[in-house]
């Protein structure tokens, strides 16, 4: 079966406007004194469905063998718009620690910067670690995002997501400082 060649890339770029969506469904659940249940599920399961198409390009990609460029650059771009802003919306609704959110912002972004400043010279695929730490953000956000607590009650949640949010973090940071070391001996080599 023959896929269309720039499917994976669409693929990508289909997360960006659902991470606006998601976005603006998940401030109206829990925003402006309304606390509706029915909206947080359909944001949270939106946010579960396009953190998901990660997975989905990516085995396109590369199960025929149609990895691009513009995929190893975008796919952590739209990742990183669609994690950010379920972080983001957690610590807006007061879910999240802002200074979580903020060192995995800075880190996040950070990185994404520095794609851009040197993509003339290269292009960065995301490194094991990184892909770990997606999917490990990936779990913390589809837990935290989804109402749960509304079916096992309010603690167990809390003290999951506590512990998501945790490993999201400090994995977040280990696979920054991985990131950071391998450009560091790139470039010795190369210099």
């Amino acid at each position: 079966m023959a896929i269309p060649r720039q499917l994976p890339n669409a693929i990508t770029v289909a997360r960006i406007p659902l991470a606006v969506v998601f976005f603006v469904l998940l401030l109206i659940a829990g925003t402006f004194g309304m606390d509706d249940i029915v909206m947080r599920w359909v944001a949270g399961v939106l946010f579960v469905l396009a953190i998901s198409t990660d997975w989905v390009d990516g085995y396109l990609a590369r199960r025929y063998d149609i990895v691009s460029d513009f995929g190893k650059l975008w796919d952590p771009i739209a990742d990183k718009l669609l994690t950010g802003s379920g972080f983001l919306g957690l610590a807006i609704l007061g879910e999240v620690g802002w200074w979580i959110v903020i060192v995995i912002l800075i880190r996040e972004w950070g990185i994404t910067i520095h794609r851009f400043m040197i993509v003339h010279e290269q292009v960065v695929a995301a490194a094991w670690m990184g892909k770990v730490k997606t999917v490990v953000q990936g779990v913390a956000l589809s837990w935290a995002l989804l109402p749960l607590h509304t079916l096992i009650g309010l603690s167990p949640w809390v003290i999951v997501t506590q512990v998501l949010m945790i490993a999201a973090l400090v994995l977040t940071v280990a696979s920054g400082v991985d990131y950071i070391v391998a450009q560091a001996r790139g470039r010795r080599t190369t210099t």
